[in-house]
């Protein structure tokens, strides 16, 4: 097994994980608007908790989005600075592809379809196949517009948020997308040569703008509420469908 670093802060909590060879180290604690003062001093302590340093990674594994916009800054900026300080590659993951390992980790169901709680009375979704390592690329979409394709568990935290405005009908499992689950995935993802240079590492954005006026908000809420009482929402496209979303930096 590769000697990794994972970390995420993708949610209000971060999550830490050091891989040497059998033997995982993790830690779980608030994340937020702690995550960039926390998160630099709770790597140096796994790491001298696996007996390991930088330079004996193969590469640095984070969580790039989406997400909370604040924390994918953090990891990215601080998954950049390691990997040039030790001359590493970097991996990154999408998070909602990190939900749906963490649902199949602990359910044993592998065909997930992942929602993360995006605010502002929106959520992220994306159908992902665990059998074949696919998902398909990141929505963002009004509760209830989320559909669930047949057979698929729908996993994640936006349940204590949009419960009950989500399909009622499919099984559910509440979760985050964690550091272990980042290097459950690394090492096929690392085979098919998903790492890139610490130069290259971005976070992934769906929403392009963070801030709204207050009209703006009143306007989506109601288009929102319209798209629900109305005909069904977008259908989310099947795992391994072509990606619709965009990326960049706000």
């Amino acid at each position: 097994m590769p000697e990794l670093l994972a970390f995420d802060c993708s949610t209000d909590t971060l999550s830490v994980a050091v891989q040497h060879g059998d033997r995982v180290v993790a830690r779980t604690q608030a994340g937020g608007a702690q995550a960039s003062a926390a998160l630099i001093p709770l790597i140096h302590e796994l790491l001298a908790e696996a007996g390991l340093t930088l330079g004996q990674l193969q590469a640095i594994v984070f969580g790039r989005g989406p997400g909370a916009f604040t924390g994918l800054r953090t990891a990215c900026a601080v998954a950049q600075g390691l990997g040039y300080g030790a001359d590493l590659p970097v991996l990154p993951v999408d998070t909602l592809r990190a939900v749906a390992e963490e649902a199949r980790h602990a359910t044993g169901v592998r065909q997930v379809l992942a929602v993360l709680d995006a605010r502002m009375d929106e959520v992220y979704a994306a159908a992902c196949d665990t059998t074949t390592g696919t998902c398909a690329a990141p929505h963002l979409m009004a509760p209830q517009q989320v559909e669930v394709p047949a057979g698929h568990l729908l996993a994640g935290n936006a349940f204590a948020a949009y419960g009950e405005r989500l399909p009622a009908d499919a099984p559910r499992h509440a979760c985050l997308p964690t550091a272990t689950a980042l290097l459950r995935l690394a090492p096929a993802l690392l085979a098919a040569g998903a790492a890139v240079p610490a130069a290259e590492a971005q976070p992934l954005y769906v929403r392009d703008k963070v801030a709204q006026t207050t009209a703006e908000r009143q306007a989506a809420k109601a288009k929102a509420e319209a798209a629900g009482a109305g005909a069904a929402g977008p259908a989310l496209p099947a795992a391994g469908a072509d990606p619709l979303t965009r990326e960049g930096r706000p």
